[in-house]
């Protein structure tokens, strides 16, 4: 059976289904994810900035998060803070991520995608993000996308390697829309 996946900026009715997943990929559920954002935090990130997601079937199976820097300097993320120390990039940077992609999902290009996504709705400006160091699947993957490492550090005990990317100028300036993949 074809599978078609929809990639697309998250809506309010969505927030529920993000938490679900993030909580589900959390370190402590043998996941990769650092930490946990909280449905007020989700849902203000979404007031300036595009909260990308995958879903197949109508049910979320990835999602990429950003934060503007001044979403971000509102409240207080140590890591992210540890992350900004270590590089704090351009005045108009961001913050990619979380990004996670369901444990069946993955290895299927959803990430790229999103990626994809958000470069086009977000072009000319730089993202910012962090990896555990001992994350090779995630590390390899950011380097396919294009990211290159900038910084590392260290917090709680675990290293960290930050990269960054720069969204290139869309030519024809148009909006994107999203359109139905198949897997």
């Amino acid at each position: 059976m074809t599978k078609s996946i929809t990639i697309k900026v998250a809506s309010i009715n969505d927030v529920d289904a993000i938490i679900k997943l993030q909580t589900a990929n959390q370190t402590s559920q043998g996941g990769t994810l650092s930490g946990g954002l909280t449905a007020h935090q989700i849902q203000e990130m979404m007031s300036d900035m595009p909260q990308i997601i995958a879903t197949i079937n109508h049910e979320i199976v990835g999602f990429l998060l950003t934060t503007s820097q001044t979403v971000n300097n509102k409240r207080q993320v140590p890591i992210v803070d540890a992350m900004s120390a270590s590089y704090a990039g351009s005045p108009d940077s961001y913050i990619y991520g979380p990004i996670c992609v369901s444990e069946h999902q993955r290895g299927k290009g959803l990430a790229q995608l999103m990626f994809q996504e958000l470069l086009k709705l977000e072009p000319n400006r730089e993202g910012i993000l962090f990896i555990k160091s001992d994350n090779l699947p995630s590390l390899k993957a950011h380097q396919k996308m294009g990211m290159h490492k900038v910084s590392s550090f260290n917090f709680n005990n675990a290293d960290f390697d930050v990269y960054t990317y720069l969204s290139p100028v869309q030519k024809n300036n148009k909006p994107f829309k999203s359109e139905n993949q198949t897997l």
